[in-house]
């Protein structure tokens, strides 16, 4: 009987077979592989002999002070209810209903006042709407209305 501790070895993975077998491999694709060039593609774009746009739609613009003061187009109103503001928007669109509203409001206007301004334009038919902002790099150079 052999009592004796016997010493085995641990099996290791020999990476250099695998590594040759990896590089055969990339040489076969290397040479299979046919490279194509495409050639360019000749278009000729259909010319559109269009006129340029006469017109550009009519803007309101509609600025609301920090403390609840309107002004359209820089004209001062005396009221600040939405029937004023509707009678204002109307006169100043000019029974047009393709006029842009521009809401210009100080960032410590209340809600309320930005809402009344839209809920006025939606009385007056005038649906084209949008707000004015400022860069951030340019903080404290707004208009007075």
């Amino acid at each position: 009987m052999n009592f004796r501790p016997g010493t085995r070895d641990e099996p290791e993975i020999n990476l250099i077979p695998f590594i040759d077998v990896l590089l055969v491999v990339l040489i076969f694709l290397m040479l299979s592989t046919t490279y194509s060039k495409f050639t360019q593609l000749q278009v000729n774009l259909p010319v559109a002999d269009a006129q340029a746009q006469e017109s550009t739609p009519k803007e309101v613009v509609v600025s609301i002070s920090a403390d609840g003061r309107y002004a359209i187009n820089k004209d001062t109103l005396e009221g600040s209810s939405v029937e004023d503001i509707t009678r204002a928007l109307s006169q100043a669109a000019q029974d047009t209903r393709e006029v842009v509203i521009i809401i210009s409001a100080d960032a410590a206007a209340t809600h309320q006042s930005v809402i009344n301004v839209m809920d006025a334009a939606r009385r007056a038919g005038l649906v084209r709407i949008t707000f004015a902002t400022q860069q951030s790099g340019s903080k404290g150079s707004g208009s007075k209305i």
